[in-house]
């Protein structure tokens, strides 16, 4: 008998290795796969007579196998197979490649339904590389109607996705519906079982509007609502005070290479005032990449360790905090103070003495014990879970258990009235210009005639000393047309293009220690090019680095774009990003819009607004497009649903006795890991 809590093996045509694919998106259960949401949907509502298909339209046909066979691509070394459809108006062909089992799957007389882009092939229209299924009735799931798209991995397809949720679909009534009845009814919302049932099988755009307001609603009032919870915790704690080191501070400041810029200025002030206070500081420090946010923290942390306080650094990957270390040690050097960096393979013996610890989330290991903690930085908090970053709060070993103050840090662009909004338990501090001397990143969209063009503009920068990125979406090869993949990009780089440079890779798969060998490498300048997946988002400072090439740039959301574009433009040197379109997108006037906004402005905001306009009222945000990966269907941008939940939650709390009327949502947050009764006691 499934259960929610059932092993997707448990399903149908899930093997041991399918199910460690499913494991690769972070699904496990029957429960996982039930909230694993489309990230867009294909309309295919409206069948098609083949005599009346245009190229470039996204169409559904209904016809009959007149002819399919398999054919070897010299060229290409691949299998190719070729049929003819045809309805009562006209024949088309159809293309897969190395796909040769289809000549098996699907016989001459079979009725099926296509779906997928109309294109040209030979001066003809046909359909290449479309969705396909038999027709037996009127159940179609991947070719007629509204069909979901989900993010995949290699080797697991749309098909096998939207099947295994077909499968589990029922279960959706056993999902408790936390929110109370009375909100539910008051803002017209549908129940959690019918908008889970929606989101995945919508027959109309209706559904799909009905569907994600009522689960943005859901992930936009937790949010709000466990900032609010910590805000009247953190009211009752005591931390310790930090007094502001006027004079050593200005010398600090002084002796620096470059001047600060006004916004730096301002948001250092907030902080070291707040600093002084006895009530924990819990601030987000907000600024565009390369805004200069980590000097502000370090003014924050030299303060700290000048009045004989502990303050710990938390980023999410080992690669930036041993830069972070690295950097620290060598501008903080005159003060002989005791940095120490903690990562999954570096752990300092004692930590009652330190002054500074570096660290990823090894920091907040069970084991890990400070004596004095007074301040904790996060850098791009949103990468690490609620729990976490309050698990920080508590890890002072003293008497007096005081709590350290809390800085977060941000280059997500969030407007200042949701911030404060959304985020209740926060003050914000913005940084909202670039540093002084800073040259704007000149970014170009590249069609794939110009490659070679790009190529020696690349080869003349390195020879002039600089270095250069090549972003790929994803590691391996993989049987869709145009996707990069850095394995083969590296290797023809490498071989092909720049035999002459030093060419380094970098992905997920790596073991931390390479990973961390050749990024020190390319910091160093002992590689020319880096080819990396989107690991190298919150990759390391390299000054040097001032060209970027992101190939199937159409893959990415335009916030994601714009942090990989933040890794160059670091110095006072000319940068520049060119953008090249997987294959199949070259000629979509929607993602040419949409990556022509990358040219024209270099402001995360602007670009973040502007991702939201251009995509259509179906579809739905990625976890990297949201603006915060905790909303996976919520933008920060759905000012209507923060308003509405922030007045509920103030009914709720205001209620007696609170929470306890509400048994389902205490659960839920219990099952989030968020304690409501004792989380900061």
């Amino acid at each position: 008998m499934l259960s929610l809590n059932s092993p997707l093996e448990e399903l149908n045509r899930v093997g041991k290795t399918n199910a460690k694919l499913l494991k690769k998106l972070g699904l496990g259960n029957i429960q996982d796969l039930l909230f694993y949401f489309p990230y867009r949907y294909d309309d295919f509502t409206k069948n098609s007579l083949i005599a009346d298909l245009e190229k470039g339209q996204n169409a559904n046909i209904i016809g009959t196998v007149e002819l399919i066979q398999n054919r070897k691509s010299f060229k290409r070394r691949i299998y190719v197979t070729e049929a003819l459809v045809a309805d009562e108006s006209e024949t088309i062909k159809i293309i897969w490649f190395n796909q040769a089992f289809l000549t098996k799957t699907l016989k001459v007389g079979d009725k099926i339904s296509i779906a997928g882009l109309v294109s040209e092939n030979n001066g003809q229209l046909a359909f290449i590389s479309p969705q396909y299924e038999k027709v037996y009735d009127n159940n179609l799931v991947n070719t007629s109607g509204l069909i979901p798209n989900y993010h995949s991995t290699e080797n697991l397809t749309q098909k096998q996705i939207r099947y295994l949720i077909k499968q589990v679909i029922s279960l959706r009534t056993s999902v408790e519906d936390w929110l109370p009845y009375k909100i539910k009814d008051k803002l017209n919302l549908l129940d959690l079982s019918e908008a889970l049932y929606k989101i995945h099988f919508p027959k109309s755009d209706e559904d799909v509007l009905s569907a994600k307001h009522r689960l943005a609603y859901n992930e936009i009032f937790l949010l709000c609502l466990k900032a609010q919870i910590v805000k009247e915790k953190l009211k009752k704690r005591q931390a310790q005070k930090i007094i502001f080191q006027k004079e050593k501070t200005k010398e600090f400041v002084d002796s620096l290479p470059f001047k600060l810029s006004d916004a730096q200025k301002k948001s250092a002030w907030e902080i070291l005032k707040d600093l002084e206070k006895t009530t924990p500081m819990n601030r987000l420090l907000e600024g565009d990449v390369g805004s200069g946010k980590t000097l502000v923290a370090i003014m924050a942390i030299l303060n700290t360790a000048l009045n004989k306080e502990q303050s710990a650094l938390m980023v999410p990957t080992g690669i930036l905090a041993t830069q972070h270390f690295n950097s620290l040690t060598r501008i903080l050097a005159p003060y002989n103070f005791k940095i120490a960096l903690m990562t999954g393979t570096k752990k300092p013996a004692d930590y009652k003495d330190l002054d500074i610890i570096i660290g990823t989330h090894a920091l907040i290991a069970d084991k890990v014990k400070f004596d004095k903690l007074a301040l904790v930085i996060v850098d791009e908090q949103h990468r690490f879970g609620v729990e976490q970053r309050q698990r920080l709060l508590n890890f002072n070993d003293n008497a007096n258990k005081l709590t350290p103050h809390f800085l977060s840090m941000t280059a997500t662009p969030i407007p200042r009235s949701l911030a404060l909004t959304l985020y209740g338990d926060l003050d914000l501090s913005i940084i909202d210009e670039m540093p002084i001397g800073r040259k704007k990143i000149i970014t170009r969209l590249v069609k794939e005639d110009n490659r070679n063009l790009a190529y020696e503009f690349i080869r003349k920068e390195i020879k002039n000393g600089r270095q250069a990125y090549v972003i790929c979406p994803m590691i391996d090869e993989s049987d869709r047309l145009g996707v990069k993949s850095v394995k083969a990009e590296h290797l023809k780089l490498n071989e092909e293009i720049f035999p002459e440079l030093s060419v380094g890779l970098l992905h997920g798969k790596m073991k931390a220690k390479e990973k961390e060998i050749v990024m020190q490498e390319f910091l160093a300048g002992k590689i020319s090019v880096i080819v990396a997946t989107s690991l190298i988002e919150v990759g390391i400072d390299v000054p040097n680095a001032t060209i970027m090439i992101i190939e199937g740039a159409d893959r990415f959301g335009l916030a994601q774009l714009h942090q990989f574009r933040g890794r160059i433009g670091r110095s006072d040197l000319q940068s520049y990003c060119f953008l090249f379109p997987s294959r199949e997108e070259i000629s979509n006037p929607k993602t040419l819009e949409r990556l022509d906004a990358l040219t024209k402005y270099n402001d995360g905001f602007e670009l973040a607004k502007i991702d939201l306009k251009l995509r259509g009222e179906g579809e739905l945000y990625g976890l990297s497009q949201s603006g915060w990966p905790e909303l996976q269907i919520a933008s920060i941008f759905d000012y209507e649903i923060i308003k509405e939940a922030k007045n509920e939650i103030e009914i709720l709390l205001s209620e007696n006795p609170g929470l306890n009327n509400y048994p389902l949502l205490k659960n839920k947050l219990t099952e989030l890991g968020y304690q409501t009764h004792s989380h900061l006691e």
